[in-house]
């Protein structure tokens, strides 16, 4: 049973200052009543404006808080059109992403435009708990890491959701781990999406890595297509993520952490532009 944790409670409604200093010059959001999902790019301009084409609030929303973009139980009450409709959005941003020697520097800029975003138009309140729980700690193995460094440095690393982007993941059946330039936090969020446990990377591995492994069976399926059923014996043939991260010198150790869980308070369309 999972327990609230000195359940810490407060409305995501005001930001950190880097946030609350950061205006927007202008935003366009659209809807896209009809694009194939496989054409969705999230991508932020070196001069810090943002574009993002056929994307949903789930998506949005899983960059902006570290959240998968599949049901989890670390964010609920999202409404179904959050996961099912999708929008083209250009922001031009007051301010621009600098680059800092830590990339993380960037991500975390990014990831407040991102929130402020969702706050400005989406009118997002958000409420968060901090509960203990359940998770996969992702640590290295005895043997040591497996894994090489990106060719790609941080400085040149702002985030692109395109396939030769930084921080994100090529897709393929089994979800292969391959990518040109990604953090092991990336790697912990990606793979919680098909996990059982929420996974947190305890691995103090920093810097920006290229992986090349092949997909895994999910512990937890995917959900299917509309209309379709599960079909959990098409990815029966596949290693588990235990044995790939095995060959990044990597592991999953079960244990118990204080994460944040959001529950959605409102959400509402925005007025298209």
């Amino acid at each position: 049973m999972v327990g609230i944790y000195k359940a810490i409670v407060c409305f995501l409604v005001a930001w950190p200052a880097v946030a609350q200093s950061q205006a927007f010059e202008k935003i366009v959001i659209k809807p896209v009543h009809s694009a194939d999902p496989r054409s969705e790019r999230v991508q932020v301009i070196p001069n810090g404006d943002l574009k993002a084409k056929a994307v949903s609030v789930i998506t949005l929303l899983s960059y902006a808080y570290d959240v998968p973009a599949n049901p989890s139980p670390r964010l609920l009450s999202l409404p179904g059109w959050t996961i099912d409709e999708m929008y083209d959005i250009e922001i031009n941003a007051h301010t621009t992403i600098t680059a800092f020697s830590e990339d993380s520097e960037t991500q975390s800029q990014t990831k407040q435009m991102i929130r402020r975003l969702l706050a400005d138009r989406f009118k997002l309140v958000m409420r968060v708990e901090n509960k203990r729980m359940p998770v996969y700690a992702l640590t290295v193995s005895s043997s040591g890491p497996k894994l090489q460094q990106s060719a790609i440095s941080a400085k040149n690393c702002i985030f692109d959701s395109d396939p030769d982007g930084c921080h994100n993941f090529v897709a393929g059946f089994g979800h292969p781990l391959i990518a040109k330039a990604i953090s092991i936090d990336d790697l912990a969020h990606y793979i919680e999406n098909w996990t059982d446990l929420p996974v947190v990377n305890r691995t103090q591995l920093g810097g920006l890595f290229t992986v090349d492994a092949q997909g895994w069976l999910p512990i937890r399926l995917p959900p299917p297509p509309p209309g379709a059923a599960p079909n959990p014996d098409m990815f029966a043939s596949l290693p588990t993520i235990f044995t790939v991260l095995g060959t990044l010198g990597l592991e999953l150790h079960r244990q118990e952490e204080t994460l944040p869980v959001y529950t959605v308070e409102h959400i509402e369309r925005p007025a298209a532009d």
